[in-house]
This record gives C-alpha cells, structure tokens and sequence, in this order.
C-alpha cells in the first residue's frame, strides 16, 4: 500500500509525503503494484495508545471476559486507537486474578492491540479512593502484585500506588525495574512524592484528580512530578475533569515530552445516557458526564481520539496532542520500538485525518480497518 501526498506526523511536525507499507510494517520504498490510497489535504498520524481507560459500549476490562474485551478492541481500533493497555479497578483477589488470566490468555485477531496492563488499584488511599471500591483497599504489598502480574503473563506495565501507605517506598525500590510505578489516589504531600520519584517512581495517574491541589504553598505531588523531569503526568482532556486554562498551563508546564492524554473511558462511552457501572459501583451518566450517587466523578465516557482533539480545541497544537497520544504512551509502555510513530520498519497502524480532524481511515497492521 501507498499513501500518497499526506501531510505526515513526524513526532513534532507535519511534513507532506508518501508513506509507504509493505504487510503489516511501514516500508522505506514502495512495492510494485501496490495498492495507492490518495491523501491529498489529509493528516495521517499514528495510531493513538490509550493506557488508561476502563471500558466501553457496554463492557469493561474488569468484566473479565473475552466478549467484553474483543468488543472493546473493537470499539476502540474503530475510532484510531490502535493500542490500548486497559486500567483495573479496586477489586477483590479472585476478581482482579479473572481479569488477568483474561488477558493472558486473549487471542487478539481484530481490533486494537493489547499492549499492556494498568493495574490501578488495590493500593490507594482511602481519602483519595474517587470511584474506588473502598472495601478492597490495601497497603502495597508485593506478593500480591507478583502473583497478579504471573497471573497476567507480564502484561501490567502500570501500577498505581499512593506512597504515604505503609510499605509504599520499600514496594517502590522493589519493582522498579520491572514495572512503571504511577502515584494515584493520594493524598502525599511534596516531599512524600518527591521521595517517591527518587525511589523510582516515574508516572503520575489522571494529573489534578483525586490528589491535593496545587498550590503556592502546598504544591503536593503536582509540584513534585514538575520538579523530577523523568516523571510523565496523564492528563485527561474530555473536557469535564479539568478546566481548558488548565490544560494549556500544564502543557506550558511540563512540555509535550512529559504529557500523555489518556481518556479514562468507562462502560457508558458510545452509548446513550443512563445508569451503568464502574467497580461495581452504580454511576449516572448524563451527556458527557459520568458520576457517583455522592457526585464524585467516575471515567469519562470520551474515548482517546476524543480527548486529543479537544484538547485541540482548547488550543494545544495538533502537533503536540499527536505526540501525547501516541509517542508518549508508547515510550511510556516500553513498545516504541515498535509502535507510536510513524517510522520505518515499525507496525503501520495509521489515522488518516480530514482537516476538521474527523476520521477519515484507519490502518491497523497496513490493512484499513475503517
């Protein structure tokens, strides 16, 4: 295949160029014969990599399930997210050693990748537990999360923790090197998550939500992520959970090599408004909000490409919401050998945009998908 004349995301610019694929790779030249796909006045981006959302059309990761999971591969290739590493919840042992064994045990033949696993939860804190399940809470505990990651088959690339519990620092130092540790749920104070960082710690989750606010003279783990530049901060842009002047002052912040938008999408995304569920806690969903009986927000119900191009609208450049939805991510999981940009030799998972950003077409594995 040839994509001819797109206006072609180089990881910080568009330039106007063919690309080229042979089978499921980006090639460096073209292949006689090669079917021609002409993109004239067209973006073509890399697929984008969610690593943190729960659920879709009716389904969630948690579900535990190969049904919910095709669907929500689908669900999510259908609209350019071409990879997806899925988020737990706050569950029981025998739950949560479902969901796992699930996804080691998934066959992916359509859809988005399954490129990895967040695991958010059990090991947050009860004062920042959000649409946490309170009656599965626990202090870190690594036997725990070793038996969940061989339950997994090494999938769990994410785990969130909050480091003031018992233990969290000890956990930290112990799986560094195996796993991208994220502070979540907390209620640290700077010096807590700076100590946190030191360790080794090296992501925060959904940045602003459920954490202390920023301040002048309590700058918590906000100001701690700013100051240690290995860190890289989600941030979800659907347009309720943080306000637009927020989102450009973290991007002036931390830079769009430190960004990932994430979406943080629940079982309501893609379908009409009503009572639906998160951790097996009841939300109501109205237009794009999704909330607890108390109030307190549940996910978004926004997908990925969603969020990138409202964060457009917000004013961040194309060029460095691209970047935050597909480089950063697929560096973050360890995968950006492979997935990410668009270069050669790497899997040719492509959007091709119209200039108001909607879809116009999606490659996943150099075959259109849509």
């Amino acid at each position: 295949m040839i994509i001819k004349n797109a206006l072609v995301f180089t990881d910080n610019s568009f330039i106007r160029k063919d690309i080229y694929i042979e089978k499921d790779r980006i090639s460096n030249s073209p292949i006689y014969g090669a079917e021609i796909i002409e993109a004239e006045g067209l973006y073509a981006i890399p697929g984008l990599i969610d690593l943190h959302f729960h659920g879709c059309v009716g389904h969630d990761f948690s579900d535990g399930t190969p049904k919910a999971l095709q669907a929500i591969a689908n669900y999510e290739a259908y609209w350019g997210i071409t990879g997806i590493s899925p988020a737990t919840m706050t569950l029981g042992y025998d739950q949560l050693s479902k969901i796992f064994k699930n996804a080691a045990s998934y066959e992916n033949n359509q859809g988005a990748e399954l490129v990895g696993i967040n695991m958010e939860g059990p090991y947050l804190s009860h004062a920042k537990k959000g649409a946490q399940n309170e009656a599965y809470l626990m202090t870190p505990n690594l036997e725990h999360f070793r038996t969940m990651q061989d339950f997994a088959g090494g999938l769990i690339k994410l785990v969130a923790i909050a480091p003031e519990e018992p233990g969290a620092m000890d956990f930290i130092k112990a799986v560094k090197n195996e796993v991208v540790v994220s502070l979540a749920h907390t209620t640290a104070d700077y010096d807590t998550a700076a100590e946190a960082f030191q360790k080794g710690a090296s992501h925060v989750t959904h940045l602003y939500n459920a954490m202390p606010a920023f301040s002048h003279r309590s700058p918590g783990v906000i100001g701690a992520a700013l100051d240690a530049d290995h860190v890289k901060v989600e941030l979800i842009c659907d347009g309720v959970h943080i306000d637009p002047s927020v989102v450009r002052a973290t991007f002036k912040m931390f830079g769009d090599d430190r960004i990932i938008l994430i979406s943080d999408s629940m079982r309501a995304t893609g379908l009409e408004d009503g009572e639906y569920t998160l951790g097996g806690q009841n939300v109501i969903v109205s237009g794009n909000k999704a909330l607890l009986k108390d109030g307190t927000i549940a996910g978004s119900t926004t997908n990925l490409m969603a969020c990138m191009t409202t964060a457009v609208s917000m004013g961040i450049p194309l060029e460095s919401a691209v970047k935050c939805a597909s480089v950063n991510p697929a560096k973050q999981l360890g995968i950006y050998d492979e997935y990410g940009s668009l270069t050669p030799g790497k899997y040719a998972n492509i959007v091709l945009l119209n200039k108001d950003l909607s879809i116009n077409k999606v490659i996943l594995k150099g075959k259109v998908y849509r």
